[in-house]
């Protein structure tokens, strides 16, 4: 990564990595070059402004912050989103003055909904009035929420009123206590999994974030990640070339991960699309291609190839041929034909990966910036901006 000069905020704090960073990602990745690199900066930060003045919210009278869930079932909040939330906040300081106190007042809202595991874990969900809605975690939310505040310990220093690199490694060690299977080393859903359950040997693809697990092993030394890391990308590569040899993709969840790894069934969890390319796998080329862009995994770029090339091929390089759901095969769910920015985001930073999808990338990202806050909710929305960060060039690790 190039190194950009510390920038002080209206309050004299300084910042190590002020947005706009202007990474240099792994030898061979590309961003969209039909836009300047300040045109690029520009679109992320409009897009900034009017995302945070739509989610996130302060509880009248308590130094606490949420992201707004803004969806059906009387929730306040997940953990998914306030964890997003943190990320973005981190990576935009810089642009924005008050970021400090913005991460601040979401990391107190973390620690006022703790797990009922441990207080270094986050309940999963809040109802309307700020009750849990129960106290069990959903893993991807605090994988998040961790891999943030080692952002922060790096922007702002530990030296403030929150240690934020302590904090960080705390809640790491919590995640490989209480969200690991140790037998498998794959990462469970939650930390109310029980010996003998369905969840006991099933994983959601969404929870795998190996660039992140490679930041925890290096600030833990715990070498136990680098066995996560391993099992998740082997388990990966047997769902992709044994139930997905064409398209590559894998399901939102897998089964069976000790003896003949298989897609989830119908309503495993979530919906009858558990075992389908849907909204939890949506992520999964995003999460992978960023640990290339970063670290130049091979195990990444080999498993965004072919998905790249078969998305490509299924709408012949044609965006507006993009459906929000897919199965195993390649095709279409049925009745998912219309647009859905957390499908559409996560190619275009798998695109990152080879050259030879520079014009696949252009046309996502013109795609992709065109759609209006206004016109998608909480989930779209902060996908998408997620993944202008790093398509832009303005993710660091």
């Amino acid at each position: 990564m190039i190194a950009i000069g510390a920038l002080s905020t209206a309050k004299g704090q300084s910042l190590s990595k002020p947005f706009p960073q202007h990474t240099r990602y792994f030898k061979g990745c590309i961003k969209p070059n039909h836009v300047s690199q300040a045109g690029l900066d520009k679109a992320v930060g409009a897009f900034y402004n009017q995302w945070k003045k739509r989610y996130i919210k302060t509880i009248p009278g308590k130094a606490e912050s949420y992201i707004w869930f803004e969806g059906k079932g009387g929730k306040q909040c997940v953990s998914e989103g306030q964890g997003y939330g943190m990320v973005i906040t981190a990576l935009m300081a810089g642009h924005d003055p008050s970021a400090q106190k913005t991460f601040d007042n979401l990391l107190r809202y973390c620690r006022a909904h703790p797990a009922a595991s441990t207080k270094y874990l986050m309940a999963w969900a809040q109802k309307t009035n700020g009750k849990d809605l129960d106290r069990s975690t959903a893993t991807d939310g605090d994988v998040d929420i961790a891999f943030s505040l080692l952002l922060a310990a790096k922007q702002w220093g530990n030296a403030g009123d929150i240690n934020y690199l302590h904090e960080a490694k705390a809640r790491i060690n919590a995640i490989m206590q209480h969200q690991v299977n140790l037998k498998t080393f794959t990462i469970w859903i939650s930390d109310a999994i029980e010996p003998g359950s369905k969840y006991y040997y099933a994983t959601r693809s969404s929870d795998f974030m190996p660039s992140h697990l490679k930041a925890f092993k290096q600030v833990t030394g715990d070498v136990r990640w680098q066995k996560v890391i391993a099992a998740q990308y082997k388990l990966f590569a047997v769902l992709q070339n044994q139930h997905s040899p064409d398209a590559g993709l894998v399901p939102d969840f897998m089964i069976n991960i000790n003896n003949k790894p298989k897609p989830a069934g119908p309503d495993f969890l979530e919906s009858k699309n558990d075992g389908d390319y849907n909204y939890n796998a949506c992520r999964v080329p995003w999460r992978i291609a960023v640990d290339y862009l970063m670290y130049g995994d091979a195990r990444a770029k080999k498993f965004v190839t072919p998905i790249n090339s078969w998305i490509r091929r299924t709408t012949n390089n044609d965006t507006y041929n993009l459906s929000a759901g897919y199965s195993l095969g390649g095709n279409d769910l049925k009745g998912r034909y219309f647009e859905a920015l957390s499908f559409i985001g996560p190619f275009g930073v798998s695109a990152m990966a080879e050259g030879k999808d520079q014009v696949w990338l252009n046309h996502i990202w013109d795609y992709l910036t065109a759609f209006k806050l206004q016109d998608y909710d909480y989930y779209d929305n902060t996908i998408k901006l997620l993944n202008m960060l790093i398509m832009s060039g303005n993710y660091w690790q």
